[in-house]
């Protein structure tokens, strides 16, 4: 009797020790993206070699055609100012850059309701065009009169270039009650995937020994949290300052800010 209850014991620890086991590998694959997750091989791309641009139209057009693609999300693909800022050397070229394009009609920046000074940015042509699906996704379920939105981008959308608005109801926020700001539709979740994200990745390098991975290995990681991929997320926290990068003969170092 002793000898069986010896046994069972024995092999529920190694029944137990087996289940941890893959409960460990299968929360390591997870967090493994690699390339076999992309949509095709154009998405397979190493972030050393795209990390910096030579101006700030070119860094633009390339983080758009390198947006994250979100199941259940109809936001236009949108790059963060700080995502420049971390891809394009000189913050002074990418400001002055990043104005001309806005002046000239190219793109839109858009205050984020994060709580922090996020803007993201969106070319004009894919904002107009999620504005006419929603003008006719109203249409079709007879929600209202639909003149409203051809108004907004004939009056308002092309003569206020500015992230906010001083008159007229839209989109008010309560950073400013004096203040209406333009918004992005259905970027809600998203700006609280950004939050998660950051948080998750800074964690993810503060439990390394010195708070630090090589990018080509950091790269492939999965976020639990965020649906926007870990790319989008090194550049960003790279540009705020959160992350810090050096480059060693083994690769490229990316690493938790003190200053």
């Amino acid at each position: 009797m002793l000898n069986e209850m010896k046994n069972n014991c024995t092999n529920q620890e190694t029944s137990a020790a087996a289940a941890g086991g893959k409960k460990k590998r299968r929360r390591e694959e997870e967090e493994e993206v690699g390339c076999s997750h992309a949509a095709n091989e154009d998405e397979c791309f190493s972030l050393q070699d795209e990390l910096t641009f030579s101006d700030t139209s070119v860094a633009l057009r390339m983080m758009r055609s390198q947006f994250p693609r979100i199941d259940q999300a109809s936001v236009p693909p949108f790059i963060l100012q700080s995502q420049l800022y971390s891809s394009v050397n000189d913050r002074t070229q990418v400001d002055r850059e990043l104005e001309r394009l806005r002046r000239d009609k190219v793109v839109r920046v858009f205050k984020l309701n994060t709580g922090q000074d996020d803007h993201a940015i969106i070319f004009l042509d894919d904002y107009l065009n999620q504005v006419d699906r929603i003008a006719k996704r109203m249409e079709e379920k007879k929600q209202s009169d639909t003149d409203i939105f051809k108004w907004f981008k004939e009056h308002v959308l092309d003569s206020k270039l500015e992230p906010s608005i001083a008159h007229h109801e839209l989109t008010r926020q309560l950073i400013d009650p004096d203040m209406y700001w333009f918004a992005i539709p259905g970027i809600g979740k998203l700006w609280k995937a950004l939050l998660q994200g950051r948080k998750e990745l800074l964690s993810l390098l503060k439990r390394k020994r010195h708070k630090e991975m090589f990018l080509a290995e950091l790269e492939k990681k999965r976020l639990r949290y965020s649906p926007l991929d870990m790319r989008f997320h090194i550049r960003d926290l790279i540009g705020s300052g959160h992350l810090k990068t050096f480059q060693t003969t083994s690769g490229l170092v990316v690493r938790v800010s003190t200053d």
